[in-house]
């Protein structure tokens, strides 16, 4: 730490006082860096790269100017240095603030899907090009099909498994809407992902960003329980989903549960098996 501690300082052309760890994850470590003028939040990645695809993430969500993301101060190919944010406590205004701005900010649009870079999702490469005019062809190449074959290399597919895929693929002028629009979303919104500020605002961290079909983003939320349900109010009511957005949650899930599968192991197999038969 002893060198990076004189980059930053050289960076900030501030004295680091302390450098606190507060622990960090599959991905890397984090620190919390104190001047005496300033907090900062410090990552170091174990990926190569990493800083630059998160540090890029968060930009393209800040520039939209509908939803708060910690400042990027610098970074390299190892190291992200952000503005350190003070958290405060969550209520009922905080959940319907969240759902409305995560919509605001689904309303920002770009041609194709994808990104213009590929990045992570969490530990694991997310395939973002080449950009595409079709979800569908998107979502099920670069997203379902790109984590079987991450199965496959890491010995965790099956006959099973391959099967279901064949008879879902066969389906999916069904499962998936005609007319999906392109929407910025973060990409890998759980619980664990989010802050709420001192002022009661909400802030995304860690972002796996693309321009996806925005159900991709609802599906994420609903993977572990669901947010508060004004969240969801909110949300619609500042850009209403179609009637028929819950019917593909679990679909959208998928891509989650697989990526799981290969981070984890076989303890997400069952679910994964559970939700291709349902679309099968």
């Amino acid at each position: 730490m002893e060198k990076i501690n004189e980059l930053i300082q050289k960076e900030l052309n501030q004295r680091i006082e302390s450098v606190i760890s507060v622990g960090g994850g599959c991905i890397g470590s984090s620190y919390k860096i104190i001047t005496k003028k300033e907090k900062y939040f410090l990552k170091r990645y174990y990926q190569k790269g990493g800083s630059i695809c998160e540090a890029r993430g968060l930009e393209e969500i800040r520039n939209t100017n509908k939803i708060n993301t910690p400042e990027v101060v610098w970074f390299d190919d190892n190291y992200l240095l952000l503005k350190y944010i003070e958290q405060g406590s969550f209520k009922k205004s905080f959940w319907e603030l969240f759902g409305n701005q995560l919509a605001q900010l689904h309303k920002v649009t770009n041609e194709n899907f994808g990104f213009s870079q590929n990045n992570f999702i969490g530990s694991t490469p997310q395939n973002n090009l080449p950009p595409n005019n079709n979800w569908k062809t998107f979502y099920w190449q670069n997203r379902i099909l790109y984590q079987i074959k991450l199965a496959e290399r890491n010995n965790l597919s099956t006959a099973e498994l391959i099967n279901l895929i064949n008879r879902v693929e066969k389906n999916l002028d069904k499962i998936i809407p005609d007319k999906c629009k392109p929407s910025l979303i973060h990409g890998d919104l759980w619980s664990g992902n989010f802050l709420c500020d001192n002022s009661g605002n909400p802030v995304l961290i860690d972002p796996a960003v693309s321009y996806s079909h925005r159900e991709a983003e609802l599906g994420m939320t609903m993977l572990f329980g669901g947010f508060d349900d004004y969240f969801y109010s909110a949300y619609n009511e500042t850009f209403p989903l179609e009637k028929s957005w819950r019917e593909r949650n679990d679909f959208y899930k998928l891509y989650h549960i697989l990526n799981h599968l290969n981070l984890f192991g076989l303890g997400y197999y069952s679910h994964a098996v559970e939700i291709l038969k349902k679309y099968a």
